[in-house]
């Protein structure tokens, strides 16, 4: 489980990521690359970070159900997750 102060700093981030899109859009068609460095770093969304969105674990994420290796696991064990079967874990 991620501390709620790692969560909120990404979220935070998220958030600034969000604000400043169109701006970065509009300085990248342009070529204004001074422009972009003058922009805050965590604006750019390289610097986000994956997480699970039960857990908040950083690490082995699955990109396509947006949750951890790990619960993905236990989802797909109970029958939580349709189409997914037990092969040999």
């Amino acid at each position: 489980m991620a501390k709620e102060s790692i969560k909120a700093r990404e979220h935070k981030r998220e958030k600034l990521v969000a604000r400043y899109a169109e701006k970065r859009k509009a300085l990248k068609e342009a070529g204004d690359y001074i422009g972009l460095q003058k922009l805050p770093k965590n604006a750019s969304p390289v610097r986000l970070h994956n997480r699970c969105k039960l857990t908040g674990r950083p690490k082995g994420y699955m990109r396509l159900f947006g949750i951890s290796r790990i619960n993905f696991r236990e989802m797909a064990v109970k029958g939580l997750i349709p189409g997914v079967r037990k092969a040999s874990w």
